[in-house]
């Protein structure tokens, strides 16, 4: 796609994907993480969950629909209209499979769930190719989003096996929404932390620097956000039915946290090595601005999971008031990164953003740590390790950049050997036991695959 489209529609359609994200959390409400925490779940709770999320997505696509002509004004871009108001339906269809989802959250079957994120995205990426080599421009980004949500809408529709009854709870709404409506303020602060640099850029850019920094923060998205996803997704019921535990609890906590710096550290900070490499030879020439980007955002992916535990573990313990607080202090220590933004550079604002990024980990860290006796050191201390095997093998990834001369594609795959060689044989050397206990999960998984195909 992106051989096929300019920088300028990728900006283009940044800008559109800004103000869908901003309504997305008023169409969950916290209510699936509430659904999540709740033990003895009813068809009545999923039912009662269901329409809210259905009119709510409604209500703020009306909302979407009737202020898409003031958004393009403000971007002065006409174009942003239309677009708005079509690609503005995937917060309907992704309202009707939300429930269905939770489930399968909540039952911790993530295998099903890729499968489906699997599928749609092969077809609904095959189809936006095809539009976008027959000319289509922006609109083959806008029918790749609605493809998405629409097929996964139906996948979970027809695997899941799950339909509403009609019968809307509000004792068990108000229940929900208790817990929920804080997580709800703390969804949509975390969207306006996620899309104001993109608002910024937007606005007092041109649309062909949003688009190479949105390329930019896809490729470093690719590791941190769907790692930060995941571990959203897995930690959260995975430490709620131990919550009563607190010995067992920070056992697993640390464990989970040392293994997923590991995993997040070492490809990151690679990431940022081979980008000038990566960038030419899967996009071209065209997208070389978007690489100084890259890398610093790469450091600003670092710290996204980690953060990302801490909030879950609050959550866990019920404190879902502290994590709005966090939130509304995350905030605040925005403004001044946004207005660097505005008066100096893109690169100073992302350089702000690594700043916040840390500031922020200390203060989750420092409160989820209370409850379980695990401080903001206790967990620099369990990953330091792992950064100091990033940092090797990033330095040593680079330098091949630097004394290189063959073609981009011929020096990447040696960075990608290199890379792989380096993190295996220092891993193996020094016996990390985060390493070790990942392989050995990895390693379990593999001969389970293999005994069942004999």
């Amino acid at each position: 796609m992106a051989r096929l489209l300019t920088p300028a529609e990728f900006g283009l359609f940044g800008m559109t994907l800004v103000f869908i994200a901003f309504f997305e959390p008023f169409v969950s409400s916290g209510l699936p993480s509430a659904l999540i925490r709740k033990t003895d779940c009813t068809q009545a709770d999923l039912s009662t969950v269901f329409y809210y999320n259905l009119a709510i997505s409604i209500a703020v696509y009306i909302i979407l629909f009737i202020f898409a002509g003031a958004i393009s004004v403000f971007f002065n871009e006409p174009q942003i209209k239309p677009i708005i108001r079509l690609s503005g339906l995937i917060l309907i269809l992704r309202s009707l499979s939300i429930v269905q989802r939770t489930m399968l959250m909540k039952k911790i079957n993530f295998k099903l769930l890729a499968k489906i994120s699997i599928l749609s995205s092969v077809v609904s990426g095959i189809t936006a190719i095809y539009l976008a080599y027959h000319g289509f421009g922006v609109w083959s980004l806008v029918t790749k989003q609605l493809l998405i949500a629409f097929i996964s809408m139906l996948l979970l529709f027809y695997w899941n096996r799950w339909m509403p009854s009609f019968v809307f709870c509000v004792e068990s709404f108000k229940q929900m929404f208790s817990f929920g409506w804080k997580l709800l303020v703390s969804g949509f602060l975390n969207t306006v932390q996620r899309n104001v640099v993109s608002i910024v850029i937007g606005k007092f850019y041109a649309a062909s620097d949003l688009g190479f920094y949105t390329r930019a923060e896809r490729f470093k998205n690719l590791l941190s956000q769907n790692i930060t996803i995941v571990v959203q997704k897995v930690t959260y019921p995975a430490l709620s039915s131990i919550q009563d535990n607190t010995l067992r609890l920070k056992t697993a906590y640390r464990k989970l946290i040392k293994s997923i710096m590991l995993i997040t550290l070492v490809p990151l900070v690679s990431l940022a090595a081979i980008s000038r490499t990566l960038t030419i030879t899967l996009i071209g020439d065209q997208w070389l601005p978007s690489v100084p980007y890259l890398r610093l955002l790469c450091f600003v992916g670092i710290f996204v999971p980690l953060i990302a535990v801490n909030s879950n573990m609050l959550l866990v313990q019920g404190r879902s008031d502290i994590v709005l607080k966090i939130n509304l202090a995350s905030k605040l220590l925005l403004v001044p990164v946004v207005l660097s933004g505005i008066l100096f550079s893109i690169d100073v604002m992302i350089i702000g953003m690594i700043v916040h990024s840390i500031a922020i980990f200390f203060i989750y860290s420092h409160w989820s740590g209370k409850f379980i006796s695990y401080t903001s050191f206790d967990q620099l201390s369990d990953i330091f390790p792992s950064f100091l095997l990033s940092v090797t093998v990033g330095i040593l990834v680079f330098s091949f950049d630097l004394l290189l001369t063959t073609p981009p594609l011929i020096t990447l795959v040696t960075q990608c050997v290199v890379f792989t060689v380096a993190t295996l044989g220092l891993t193996e050397l020094f016996g990390m036991k985060d390493y070790l206990y990942i392989k050995d999960v990895f390693m379990e998984k593999v001969f389970h695959v293999f005994s069942k195909t004999k």
